[in-house]
């Protein structure tokens, strides 16, 4: 018997008499001929000269001939005769002896008095090619669509002074000694990278050593795990055999393996194996899926994932048609889940999403896609942040080549896609993710309490171990390389920079909470780290951190001092919105709506957002819920009367949403299915959960119906639903006209309590915003920069988007000079009760 999942034919596993959990076979003869010598020659893999201690990579060391141990894999078997690894050693002599490693890295601590690399950190790899090192100042590899490959365009620029900040916020000369050591820790790492890895560009390709790679003569596999005693690659090539394929392993503690190609000149590994490294470790022996695997997948009634080896013919694999957009002057993203992306209750496809959610999120007028829970993720609950597999898109929604079809398409629309990536904390699976590789507690992650997210129940990353970095950057490069995404939405960046995590902590601004010895100066580093290599590599390429704290600096380049996003996210306006909405409207205060969405550093720019896919989550609320409750499931339709409480909601989701993409930031975000007021929560499918103590929570029955969206609500016109998401695609066309988000001008001319009236000028159009319940304003005036003639250029009371059409758009309003509201010239208009209306300056 046999399964198939996404033309991959995976058969059945074979069952082994108490071994172990894992698979494996004591059945069967090797494959391949057993006088292959598996060494590899000079011909076929490059030397490198090492100029600090021997490349972790250097297949002539020593160490790569037989397992340290020699210790069979199985209890109670014996080496296969027959086995593919090296059963001869060849030795080199290295350049330098190791000793000299420790006086090139002294000083090298990232954290103070915190962690240190060590020799056994740093893999010390000068790597050269041809005979000449790398330069530091890499070659940058951009995509071009008519050939499918990688062009020379740029390059990764060195270390600037990092004293800009100084003159940009002269308050932060009271913490020079604290962010001058910061500096200096990133410029030690950059420095330590450019002699012993050829530059940051040659660093982040640690996928073209590590994991599966193929060459003309086979494939070499290589694995780090310096706490395995011994290790075998198995899988369905060999029978699960592991006596069959050992590996061998160097004094980095990389495994290495290299498997000729078979007689005819096939693939040793089959397209669409299933693959896992079994390793003798200090917590017993373990299979895993290999860390570096590049797609996996849960095999029908089984809990664990298996690692595939995904190497389609190529005649099968995705050619990508189209160029990548230029970046937006203003980014307008929909964020997106392609899972629950669908009007039914199941899991949809990367190809369903790219012919039918894509072509909506280009007519809705957004310029950007955001895309969740990309890195494959066992449990399909945590959202895709509990990330067990970091190379491979989620399996559930297809291979990946339809991923790249989906990202290939965005394009053609002229969409930017962007990536939700973990790096801030993994997943505790000790089965299928990196928790406990190699059978210690301290291999990727910090051991200890220090190791572990007490709220999010996960592994936390040592940013100060070399292998960490040289994995965590290849694995963002990885994702824009091969995928062609645009940029990245950095998750949890707050957890990764502060060691408290910021739980338990209220952020005031004080400059003493950002730093200090509570600042994790490791994990910053590897932020201005990886900051510098996207932009480096991909100079059009976007990054978003996903920030509550408000750290100064967090979106200065790198060079200059700061940390590198481009963006942050302005997360603290959804939490006022959800804090007001619990009020009542005789207690909403102007001000404090003012200062929440205002409150955000100059020249640091802000993705702002009223709600995330955070409030749509069972358990919370979304504004509409917050607004309209129950309301909504049985007076949304057009041919009946709506509920005062729907007519209030109605109102208030519209203009709270345009004030905050009015005044909120420099980009703005929206979670799909918001847009129109989404009537259902966000539940994905669950079993009951029996606890320790007895306890029991109930479940859902595994069902999909509240993990979906419901375009079609928004696509009836017959139903309130559809005003609401004509309203949101009126806002975004209304700032791809007028790129309000980005202009220089903003002025904020009146918050009336009295009134309830906000008015403001972004750009060249003035904002009326009247919060009031009950009172309209007849010849209310308003105070605006420039003379001339305005006109009305959006009105949440139009009767398309579920208003009462008390605004006549064929009147013109002509200025008058004088001072009102502190602005120099003012108009007349007439201001209905809870309406939001833009009006614009109709220039000659």
């Amino acid at each position: 018997m046999s399964y198939a999942l996404s033309c991959i034919r995976l058969p059945n596993v074979i069952q082994l008499p108490n071994t172990s959990t894992s698979r494996s076979s004591f059945h069967g003869g090797d494959r391949r001929s057993s006088n292959l010598s598996l060494i590899l020659k000079n011909d076929s893999i490059p030397t490198r000269k090492i100029c600090a201690g021997k490349s972790p990579f250097d297949s002539e060391s020593s160490s790569v001939a037989v397992t340290s141990s020699e210790k069979v894999l199985v209890p109670g078997g014996k080496a296969d005769d027959s086995s593919s690894s090296r059963d001869s050693v060849e030795t080199s002599e290295a350049l330098l002896e190791e000793s000299q490693i420790l006086q090139e890295v002294a000083g090298l601590s990232m954290e103070d008095g915190g962690d240190s690399l060590n020799e056994d950190d740093l893999v010390s790899s000068q790597l050269v090619r041809d005979g000449a090192v790398e330069s530091a100042e890499a070659s940058v590899c951009l995509y071009t669509a008519e050939s499918n490959t990688l062009n020379v365009v740029g390059f990764i620029p060195p270390p600037g002074t990092g004293q800009k900040i100084y003159d940009i916020d002269p308050f932060l000369k009271t913490h020079r000694e604290h962010l001058d050591y910061r500096y200096s820790q990133y410029k030690k790492m950059r420095e330590m990278i450019d002699k012993y890895e050829g530059g940051l560009d040659a660093f982040s390709r640690g996928y073209e050593k590590l994991g599966f790679n193929r060459s003309a003569e086979g494939i070499t596999y290589r694995e780090w795990a310096p706490g395995a005693k011994s290790a075998a690659l198995i899988g369905d090539f060999n029978n699960w055999n592991p006596n069959a394929d050992v590996m061998a392993q160097n004094e980095f503690g990389v495994w290495e393996l290299f498997l000729p190609n078979n007689a005819d000149g096939s693939a040793p590994i089959p397209h669409g194996s299933r693959v896992k490294i079994r390793m003798d470790t200090p917590s017993g022996i373990k299979d895993s899926i290999p860390a570096w695997i590049k797609f996996s997948v849960q095999a029908p009634g089984e809990i664990p994932y298996d690692g595939i080896h995904y190497d389609p013919p190529e005649e099968e694999k995705y050619v990508f048609q189209h160029p990548k957009p230029k970046k937006p002057e203003s980014l307008r993203i929909y964020e997106a889940h392609v899972g629950m992306s669908s009007t039914e209750p199941r899991i949809n496809s990367y190809a369903n999403f790219r012919d039918e959610v894509l072509p909506r999120i280009k007519k809705l007028g957004y310029n950007a896609v955001q895309l969740m829970a990309i890195q494959e993720h066992s449990y399909y609950a945590s959202f895709g942040y509990h990330v067990t597999n970091f190379f491979a898109p989620s399996s559930r929604c297809g291979t990946p080549d339809d991923l790249k079809s989906l990202v290939d398409k965005a394009h053609e629309l002229g969409l930017v896609v962007l990536m939700d990536i973990v790096h801030s904390h993994a997943s505790n699976n000790v089965l299928d993710g990196l928790n406990m590789f190699d059978g210690t507690d301290s291999h990727y992650f910090h051991s200890g309490s220090r190791g572990y997210h007490w709220m999010w129940d996960s592994r936390l990353f040592n940013y100060g171990s070399w292998e960490v970095l040289r994995y965590l950057l290849s694995n963002a490069r990885w994702w824009l390389d091969e995928y062609k995404f645009d940029g990245f939405r950095f998750d949890g960046v707050t957890s990764m920079m502060y060691t408290h995590h910021g739980l338990q902590v209220g952020f005031t601004g004080n400059y003493n909470e950002y730093f200090g010895l509570a600042t994790d100066v490791d994990a910053v580093v590897y932020l201005m780290l990886v900051n510098d290599l996207v932009h480096g590599l991909f100079p059009e390429a976007i990054t978003v951190g996903e920030d509550v704290s408000g750290m100064p600096t967090f979106c200065i380049p790198v060079k200059d001092g700061g940390v590198g996003f481009d963006y942050r996210l302005h997360m603290a306006v959804a939490d006022k919105w959800i804090e007001i909405l619990q009020k009542r409207d005789e207690d909403w205060q102007m001000g404090d709506i003012i200062y929440t969405l205002t409150n955000r550093r100059w020249s640091e720019k802000c993705v702002c957002y009223a709600e995330s896919h955070d409030q749509a989550l069972v358990g919370d609320k979304t504004i509409a819920f917050w607004l309209m409750d129950k309301d909504m499931y049985d007076f949304m339709a057009l041919d009946r009367p709506a509920t005062p409480v729907v007519d209030r909601g109605i109102a208030l989701h519209k203009m709270i949403r345009l004030i905050t993409m009015g005044l909120g930031g420099e980009g703005y975000l929206n979670f799909m299915g918001n847009e129109f007021g989404h009537p259902e929560w966000i539940d994905f499918p669950r079993g009951e959960q029996h606890l320790p103590d007895g306890r029991v929570i109930a479940g859902n029955n595994n069902s999909f119906d509240k993990c979906r969206r419901r375009f079609d609500l928004a696509d009836a016109d017959y139903l309130r639903y559809h005003g609401l998401q004509e309203f949101d695609r009126a806002m975004q066309h209304l700032e791809e006209t007028y790129s309000f988000m980005t202009s220089k001008h903003q002025y904020i001319s009146r918050k009336d309590e009295g009134d309830r009236v906000i008015t403001f000028e972004r750009g060249n159009l003035v904002f009326v915003f009247n919060f009031h319940w009950s009172n309209s304003y007849s010849d209310y005036r308003i105070g605006c920069l420039k003379p001339g003639k305005y006109v009305v250029a959006l009105d949440s009371d139009d009767k398309e988007y579920g208003g009462f059409d008390r605004i006549d758009h064929n009147v013109e309003y002509f200025s008058n000079e004088g001072w009102f509201d502190n602005r120099p010239n003012s108009f007349l208009v007439y201001a209905p009760c809870r309406t939001a209306v833009v009006y614009a300056l109709v220039e000659d």
